[in-house]
């Protein structure tokens, strides 16, 4: 398509081209030339000229029409490569980049680059196409005359190299205000209920006023930079026509040239500068499209989750074990000698060792900040280990395919979240290959059909994005039917129980107990009566296992257990 677009633009210069020197030819033969008047001449020169614009004409529509699409298929492709982008990204950067920042490069920087896509493609080749071709006539026309009309050529340099200088840093500037807003606006959305229950309205506001009022002043100061440049080039355009008008004249008292040339001339030295204007104002859009481009592929060279190892296991293959796949892990997990830190300088777990054989509970307990989280993180390769090794069934993590293995895993968090869609769908996104009794059986396990039933459309009720209009404790257990319908092989359950009240919690532990049979469960948990019956309980603080056995062990043993658990009673 856009080779078709560059033929047609060919074409239309071409057309433009002729038109000028059709002009001449019209005017010498209506007597302005040497020969008198020649009435056929005149007729052949205005069909051909009626032609050209005629031909410019439907150009300039079929163009037009061509390239809408062309951009828009551009920017499609685009926004797919660059949402693509963020589902292979680490889960490191988005804890560290603004939600709002992303989605303002991933909506306002891509359309700032279609928009110049659809209007600047086509108009930098014509106005390249345009310059060359007016230079190339004009010097075959009159080489004196033309050497008069490049004499504001280092004026529009020099006036362009300057402006754009100058909005080059506002336009960029303005795009990441424009994040920086966007980001506090998503922010702030989100945290609405804190922002009422603190009373913090006025105080929103005013950061929001005082990001909306500095975008307001570096985009003013951006177009009121690039206004300059129309005004500043028609200026220059004037003194060079009159340079051109005052040349020709000259050499038509002398005899040197034709009136017809000279009008030929004129027009060509209009196409010439008028290019050079669209060209200033191209490079003055460019200078938009560049700095959201800069944001979107600043995204896009972001480092990616590591690839997987050529000799990586896949797990998951349908049938038997063959080629190198796993049918599914059994469950084994083991860390030896573990270190990490969500930064190179600041370790957050220290040297950490222990195995959870298949099948077994395992739960995690410990001040906030002990690294609970964090060890259930490694387990499921949300991020790679600093140093030390994560095996399951024998093989360090990393040996496995990262998109089967984390299929093996079940996981419910503190802060369950449901897509927009009906509550069907967000049970079914565990494992949308199921059918609609297991998706049942999977909401009756979690204790979630007695509540889903009395909703307005039952399973089909619809859901706004978050969950509304479900309580967070009805929006956890539909987070738990969902990691039951996928039958993992691991289950990491981190502070599953914590949203909901003390009967709804009986009832989910009564759930809890015939989902993880079988499976290797590792269980976060503030409330330590929740876990009394786990296998191995790890006790965590300052990053290392500070105790680790059963609850009776624990308790006998008189350390930060039993002093944890006794201040909870």
């Amino acid at each position: 398509r856009l080779a078709l677009i560059f033929f047609l633009v060919l074409l239309d210069c071409a057309a433009l081209l002729a038109a000028p020197w059709l002009i001449g030819r019209c005017i010498d033969a209506m007597g302005g030339g040497e020969g008198g008047a020649d009435p056929s001449v005149l007729g052949v020169a205005l069909a051909a000229l009626v032609a050209a614009w005629v031909i410019d004409t439907l150009i300039v529509v079929v163009q037009g029409w061509l390239m809408a699409g062309a951009s828009q298929s551009i920017v499609r492709s685009l926004r797919k490569g660059l949402f693509g982008k963020l589902q292979r990204l680490p889960v490191s950067l988005f804890d560290r980049w603004s939600h709002g920042d992303l989605m303002s490069r991933l909506a306002n920087d891509v359309d700032n680059i279609s928009g110049t896509i659809a209007q600047s493609t086509t108009q930098l080749l014509s106005t390249v196409l345009g310059i060359a071709g007016s230079l190339a006539l004009m010097l075959a026309l009159s080489p004196l005359l033309t050497l008069a009309a490049l004499v504001t050529v280092p004026l529009v340099f020099l006036l362009t190299r300057s402006i754009s200088r100058k909005t080059r840093v506002l336009f960029r500037e303005q795009q990441a205000v424009l994040g920086a807003l966007n980001g506090h606006v998503e922010e702030t959305m989100s945290g609405i209920d804190v922002v009422k229950a603190f009373g913090r309205e006025a105080q929103a506001t005013g950061d929001f006023l005082e990001l909306n009022g500095k975008l307001r002043d570096v985009g003013t100061k951006a177009q009121i930079w690039s206004g300059f440049i129309m005004p500043l080039m028609n200026v220059i355009n004037n003194i060079g026509f009159a340079a051109v008008a005052a040349v020709g004249g000259i050499l038509a008292v002398r005899g040197l040239v034709t009136v017809g040339i000279i009008a030929s001339f004129l027009s060509y030295s209009r196409q010439f500068t008028r290019p050079l204007n669209e060209l200033a104002n191209i490079w003055n859009s460019l200078q938009t499209a560049v700095a959201g481009a800069e944001r979107v592929f600043e995204l896009m060279d972001q480092a990616e989750e590591p690839a997987d190892r050529p000799e990586a296991v896949a797990i998951g293959a349908i049938g038997s074990a063959a080629a190198g796949r796993l049918p599914s892990l059994r469950g084994d997990v083991e860390l030896d000698s573990v270190s990490f830190g969500y930064r190179e300088d600041t370790m957050v777990i220290r040297d950490v060792s222990f195995s959870a054989p298949a099948g077994s509970v395992t739960a995690l307990v410990g001040p906030t900040g002990a690294g609970k989280t964090t060890i259930v993180n490694l387990i499921a390769r949300f991020y790679d280990v600093s140093s030390g090794t994560v095996r399951i069934d024998g093989r360090d993590v990393r040996d496995y395919a990262r998109d089967g293995f984390r299929r093996s895993f079940g996981i419910v968090l503190q802060d369950s979240y449901l897509f927009s869609g009906t509550i069907r769908e967000n049970i079914l996104y565990g494992d949308p290959g199921a059918g609609e009794a297991a998706m049942r059986k999977a909401a009756a396990m979690a204790n979630a059909v007695h509540f889903i039933e009395r909703m307005p459309r039952g399973f089909d009720t619809e859901l706004q994005e978050g969950g509304w209009p479900l309580s967070e404790g009805q929006r956890q257990l539909v987070a738990i039917a969902r990691a039951v319908l996928a039958d993992p092989a691991i289950l990491i359950l981190d502070e599953a129980t914590s949203s909901v009240d003390t009967r709804t919690e009986l009832h989910i532990q009564e759930a809890m107990l015939s989902l993880m049979e079988g499976r290797t469960s590792f269980i976060i948990a503030h409330r330590l009566s929740t876990i009394r019956d786990a296998d191995r309980i790890l006790v965590l603080d300052g990053g290392r296992i500070v105790e680790s056995g059963s609850h009776a062990e624990l308790m006998a043993s008189g350390g930060l257990y039993r002093r944890m658990y006794e201040s909870q009673l």
